[in-house]
C-alpha cells in the first residue's frame, strides 16, 4: 500500500493540489493528473528549491513538476534514484570535499549509490543526497587520494556551486572505476568546447576564472574595450561563458558639460 501525502503539482499550465502515493516501485498522483509513475520509466530527475522535475517515459516523454515539504521530497527521490532508468553503482562519494582549494571542514566519505540520469549525477547515502547538474561539471579525472594511509585510485569531478569551482571525489573498486570514469566523460562531453581557443582567448578566460574584471584585464593585455568585448563574444559563443552584467559607457550632454563647467567655476570662487 502507497503511502499518500499532499503535494502539489503543475497541470495544464497551472499549480493543483493533491495526493501523491509513494510505493515500493511507483508513485501514484491523484486526480486531475491521475498518473502511475513507475521508478524504472523514469529517465531524469532535477531539483530545483521546493520541487522536483521528473522525465518518465519515451516517444513522447512525459514531466512532472513536483511541490511538497523537503521530508517527502527526500523520500521520492530516494526511491526514484535507486529505481530509476539510469547508470548507477554502489559506491563511495565525498561531495563536496574541496572548495576554494581547501578541504571543506568535516568532509567525509559517504557510502551510498551513484546515479547519472540525463542531466545530473546524484550521489544518495543514508543521510544525503547530492546532484551535480551536467552542465555545471568543469573537468572529470582519474587520480589518486590517500585514504586510510594507502594511495587509491578515485575519480575527481570539479564543478560549480554557485559560480565556484569546488572538487568531489568517487571511490569504488578499480575495474568499476575505469568504467565509471569513461561513461562519465561521454556524458559530459556535450559541455566541453568543440575547438581549441587561441592564446589570447585562452589568456582572457584564465583571467576571467582568476576573477580580475574587464578593465583591469584591458590594462594588462594592452587591448582596447572593443577587441575584449569580441573575445568576450567568442567565449560566449563556444558556450564557456555567461553575460554576467553589461557594462555601460558614457559621454555628458550639452547640460552635464555645463553643470560640470559651472560645479568647477563655484568651487574656485
Amino acid at each position: 500500500m502507497a503511502k499518500e501525502v499532499p503535494i502539489k503539482i503543475e497541470h495544464n499550465g497551472a499549480w493543483v493540489q493533491t495526493k501523491m502515493g509513494i510505493a515500493e516501485d511507483r508513485i501514484v498522483i491523484g486526480d486531475p493528473v491521475a498518473r502511475d509513475i513507475p521508478y524504472k520509466s523514469v529517465v531524469d530527475l532535477e531539483q530545483k528549491k521546493n520541487q522536483v522535475i521528473i522525465t518518465a517515459g519515451s516517444s513522447p516523454e512525459e514531466v512532472y513538476r513536483i511541490a511538497s515539504v523537503e521530508k517527502v521530497l527526500q523520500v521520492l527521490k530516494k526511491f526514484i534514484i535507486m529505481s530509476c532508468n539510469a547508470y548507477r553503482l554502489n559506491a563511495y562519494f565525498m561531495s563536496p570535499a574541496i572548495r576554494g582549494g581547501v578541504l571543506v571542514k568535516d568532509a567525509q566519505w559517504e557510502k551510498g549509490a551513484i546515479a547519472v540520469v540525463k542531466t545530473g549525477i546524484w550521489f544518495v547515502s543514508q543521510t544525503n543526497q547530492v546532484c551535480i547538474p551536467l552542465d555545471e561539471v568543469a573537468s572529470i579525472d582519474l587520480t589518486s587520494r590517500e585514504i586510510q594511509e594507502k594511495d587509491l585510485n578515485v575519480v575527481k569531478i570539479d564543478h560549480l556551486i554557485d559560480n565556484e569551482v569546488v572538487t568531489s571525489f568517487v571511490l569504488c573498486p578499480l575495474t568499476t572505476l575505469q568504467v565509471l570514469y569513461n561513461f562519465l566523460k561521454e556524458a559530459t562531453q556535450d559541455s566541453e568546447p568543440a575547438e581549441a581557443l587561441d592564446p589570447v582567448t585562452s589568456q582572457v578566460a584564465m583571467l576571467v576564472y582568476s576573477g580580475m574584471d574587464s578593465h583591469a584585464i584591458e590594462n594588462m593585455l594592452q587591448i582596447s574595450q572593443k577587441e575584449l568585448d569580441a573575445i568576450y563574444e567568442k567565449l560566449l559563443a563556444m558556450g564557456v561563458a555567461e553575460v554576467l552584467c553589461i557594462r555601460k559607457e558614457i559621454q555628458l550632454t550639452a547640460k552635464g558639460v555645463r553643470y560640470i563647467s559651472d560645479s568647477v567655476k563655484s568651487s574656485t570662487n
